[in-house]
């Protein structure tokens, strides 16, 4: 059969759909685009924001429109905790985040013998097990994900992804080892570790380890990958953390430090675990051990209750990381969670204005650290060729632009001449 999978959220959702394609692949099936004539659609779907869910929607209805008779399938965040809504869709299939094979194994039957819809949701938050699934990366690609948690128990006033994604599981230590040396046989050239908060990785595991003991050996075990982290809680940087990790020489100089807000007021409302003046001591150990790392981090602005003031002081407290990129969301209100209850909601255009003025702060410290990097010479993965340059990825996950010919899947050093918006160009060197 043709299946088309469109894929909507995060890097553990694309690990996911990867593992989606490569045992659809297995089974005979073929994978075409999702634009055009398929016998069956797979929308795998998030519910970050209330943005999120309506893309997840307006794309369940452009895949009925497109093929009335093929099969819709729908999983992810989405569906999990809104199926109703789903369903009102006219889907034929809703599954939710868990036991991705049955889900497949069931979207077969559909299109063998064209049941009645099926809804198959579990309970998110009695989950135990980790899902094991194939590691790998798009078709083409030069870097592979490899998720080794899923869940979370944080419980952000603000987030319905625990809700989503139930508790903490992590693979464990062996089966990564595992992975990724088959990944490593596969031809790629660096391994992201993802997951929905990786930060907990061996919290469940009851064995003493933790994040930093898990990286140690990936590192020792696939010597010729980059290693690049994912997203990191405050409370992963440590003083021990930063020093092992320094350590490690193919380790990726790029860290995602959650944050959230820069006020402690808003951060308490939020129900982060820290405070600014803990995480400023991450950011500066960070920048103790590592030269010129990057530091990337999460924003929400417009968080209930959220005044002009405690606003100034998360722009104020911007100028004081530093950051190398950032990403700036305005609070969506999302049912189910403390936060969607609380008093003084911020108003739309409120939110809306705060983004754009942190975007702006946003700019001018991303701007600064790309300008900091010129004349430096820099080990560039080459990705794919576009606009007549080849670009791909620094150790720093900056954005690199070079001249030269059928460099896709290679590790060179560039020498950076310019800043180009958000990327460097860049000459060959080697």
């Amino acid at each position: 059969m043709k299946i088309a999978i469109c894929t909507l959220g995060c890097k553990v959702n694309q690990y996911e759909t990867q593992a989606m394609e490569g045992e659809l692949r297995a089974r005979g099936h073929q994978l075409t685009a999702f634009d055009g004539p398929a016998d069956a659609y797979i929308i795998n779907t998030c519910t970050v924001t209330a943005v999120s869910d309506k893309k997840c929607r307006n794309i369940i209805r452009r895949a009925k429109k497109q093929a009335p008779h093929a099969v819709v399938a729908v999983c992810g965040c989405y569906a999990q905790t809104d199926p109703q809504a789903v369903a009102e869709l006219g889907v034929d299939l809703i599954s939710g985040t868990g036991d991705r094979m049955a889900f497949l194994d069931r979207l077969e039957g559909l299109l063998a013998h064209q049941d009645t819809p099926v809804v198959e949701v579990d309970r998110a938050l009695a989950r135990r097990e980790f899902e094991r699934l194939p590691a790998g990366g798009m078709e083409g690609r030069t870097r592979a994900y490899l998720k080794v948690e899923d869940g979370c128990v944080n419980f952000c006033s603000y987030c319905i992804i625990p809700y989503a994604r139930g508790p903490i599981r992590s693979l464990p230590l062996e089966e990564a080892v595992a992975q990724a040396r088959a990944l490593a046989q596969e031809g790629y050239r660096e391994l992201v570790l993802t997951g929905i908060e990786i930060s907990s990785w061996g919290h469940d595991l009851k064995e003493g380890l933790t994040l930093i003991d898990l990286v140690e050996h990936l590192c020792q075990a696939v010597p010729a990958l980059r290693v690049r982290l994912g997203s990191l809680e405050p409370r992963t940087i440590t003083e021990d953390f930063c020093q092992r990790a320094a350590a490690l020489p193919t380790l990726c100089p790029h860290f995602h430090l959650s944050m959230q807000s820069g006020c402690d007021a808003t951060l308490k409302r939020m129900n982060r675990k820290y405070d600014s003046t803990r995480y400023l001591q991450s950011v500066d150990l960070l920048r103790t051990y590592f030269h010129n790392p990057a530091i990337t981090t999460d924003l929400i602005v417009g968080f209930p209750q959220e005044t002009e003031e405690e606003f100034a002081q998360t722009l104020a407290f911007l100028w004081k990381c530093a950051f190398s990129s950032m990403h700036i969301f305005p609070y969506s209100r999302r049912p189910g969670t403390p936060a969607a209850d609380m008093e003084h909601q911020v108003p739309q255009a409120d939110k809306e204005a705060r983004a754009q003025k942190a975007a702006e702060v946003a700019a001018q410290m991303e701007q600064a650290y790309l300008s900091g990097l010129v004349g430096q010479l820099l080990p560039v993965l080459f990705e794919e060729e576009k606009d007549g340059l080849w670009q791909g990825h620094a150790p720093n996950y900056v954005r690199v632009r070079a001249a030269g010919e059928n460099l896709h899947n290679q590790l060179r050093n560039v020498r950076i001449t310019a800043v180009e918006h958000n990327a460097l160009l860049g000459t060959l060197e080697d």
